[in-house]
């Protein structure tokens, strides 16, 4: 009898553990009405937003996105703009969520710690309960209030881009931010800052004008984004209050996250730029009623700092055997080719740069044509490039059958050009130049010094004159840009 009682105490105390720890999740309350709520139509639906982004560059840089929240057919194409900036590799520790209350007034902010889990149709996303305490516990300005969170849509919205961007979603810290009180901001904002670090992620919701007739739309929220651009506080709710001020019929808001917004940028410094990646409002996409729109931003917020691009030993074969492949396909009189799944794979090569393809038989020149705008994914330029420099070099003729095996290939990748302003800041055998001055243009490659003894002030004139058309001192008075070379 003793046994049996010890065996029921020992199977009830097991049943209360499994019940502390039963995970609580938060459920998705806006499926079926902002997004799809069948995961299989989710999917598609979020992936067919992204790939309208897919030869947009990725940015390591990236610390913070500002990203709309309307339902996916208005927004879904603005906010895919912003994802496809983060890299889908790199590692986050978390990503802090921060977006306005549509529902209650909060005269602060309220941290959902008290959640384990956020969950959509395409799965559950963790929450980091540790940090949302720790900021509960920093400051009386954050608490957590359920009904901030309940019914709220601007961050649950977001959780499907991250699960279909990331194959792993980070722990999110989702924020509700809620008051009139700017001192109550900056203590917000203070709090947050130690945490926005390369080892985070800050996603910030906001739609922006609301209800205006399209034209005023555009008007009002181009206001708006210059001063977001600023990345200065005091700009930005001087737009906003400038905006309020204008008269506009039916203008309800500028931007309803403004508070989010607000907090980033008081977090920001000189050390960050703002870029602006997409604008469109809800007449862009519903052609039928121009007379009240919503308007839609994005931007990715950048740490400043060099950007580092390098190519693996993988990435320079692929290369080469495109060039080599568009040249083959040329003789054969097919056209430049960029579709092949085997180099789409590869992310790298997706990558908006410029690139000359030199053509060197029995080590003479035979062809070298290039293209510096960051408008194109690198292969494309390559293969584009490979074709010219064996068929469109004024200097030669078309490039024979017979002569493609004895025919070497150079690529050379450039990296973001960069304005200088003395030529102290131009290195020779680093720096590729590049003068310009109106319509006039010319180039020598960093490899073209390891050819010649040239001074620094003889590279530049002979690419003046030789390259540009613009004399022998035209650099004087130019534009002049540096870059760098990966030769391969």
């Amino acid at each position: 009898m003793t046994i049996i009682i010890l065996i029921a105490i020992i199977m009830m105390m097991n049943t209360n553990d499994n019940q502390q720890h039963q995970a609580i999740v938060r459920p998705a309350t806006q499926a079926g009405r902002f997004y799809e709520s069948n995961p299989e139509l989710l999917s598609h639906e979020v992936d067919s937003f992204l790939a309208l982004h897919a030869n947009d560059s990725i940015d390591d840089r990236v610390a913070a996105i500002i990203v709309p929240h309307a339902g996916y057919y208005f927004s879904g194409n603005v906010a895919a703009s912003a994802y496809m900036k983060l890299n889908p590799k790199k590692s986050y520790k978390r990503i802090f969520l921060l977006g306005p209350s549509h529902h209650e007034w909060l005269d602060g902010a309220s941290v959902n710690g008290e959640v384990d889990y956020y969950a959509t149709p395409l799965g559950q996303v963790k929450v980091d309960t540790e940090v949302a305490t720790d900021l509960i516990a920093a400051d009386s300005v954050f608490s957590y209030r359920p009904e901030a969170h309940d019914r709220e849509h601007c961050l649950e919205v977001q959780l499907p881009f991250l699960q279909r961007r990331f194959s792993d979603v980070p722990p999110i810290i989702p924020i509700i931010i809620s008051t009139n009180d700017f001192n109550k901001l900056k203590r917000i904002a203070d709090v947050l800052k130690p945490y926005f670090t390369d080892d985070n992620l800050f996603i910030i919701s906001s739609d922006f004008s609301h209800y205006p007739s399209y034209k005023d739309a555009y008007k009002v929220d181009a206001r708006t984004g210059k001063a977001v651009e600023s990345g200065d506080v005091e700009t930005f709710l001087a737009a906003i209050e400038a905006n309020s001020n204008s008269d506009v019929r039916n203008l309800a808001t500028s931007a309803c996250g403004e508070l989010a917004i607000a907090t980033l940028l008081l977090m920001i410094d000189k050390n960050y730029e703002v870029k602006h990646l997409m604008y469109q409002n809800s007449g862009d996409i519903d052609h039928h009623d121009h007379s009240r729109v919503v308007g839609y931003h994005s931007f990715a917020i950048l740490r400043k700092g060099e950007r580092v691009f390098s190519l693996s030993e993988e990435d320079k074969m692929m290369l080469k055997d495109i060039a080599l492949t568009s040249i083959m396909d040329s003789l054969d009189g097919k056209p430049v080719s960029h579709s092949s799944s085997l180099y789409s794979l590869n992310r790298k090569l997706d990558e908006k740069c410029g690139a000359f393809v030199t053509l060197r038989e029995y080590d003479y020149l035979r062809g070298c044509m290039g293209h510096f705008g960051e408008d194109m994914p690198l292969r494309e330029v390559v293969a584009e490039m490979a074709r010219s420099a064996a068929f469109e070099d004024p200097r030669f003729q078309p490039l024979r059958r017979a002569e493609l095996d004895d025919i070497d290939i150079e690529i050379s990748v450039l990296t973001p050009m960069k304005r200088i302003n003395s030529i102290d800041e131009f290195e020779l055998h680093r720096h590729g130049i590049f003068i310009r001055k109106g319509y006039l243009s010319g180039t020598f490659l960093p490899q073209v010094a390891d050819e010649v003894n040239w001074t620094k002030e003889e590279f530049l004139g002979h690419c003046s004159q030789d390259k540009a058309g613009l004399g022998w001192n035209g650099w004087r008075d130019a534009e002049l840009f540096v870059y760098e070379a990966i030769v391969f």
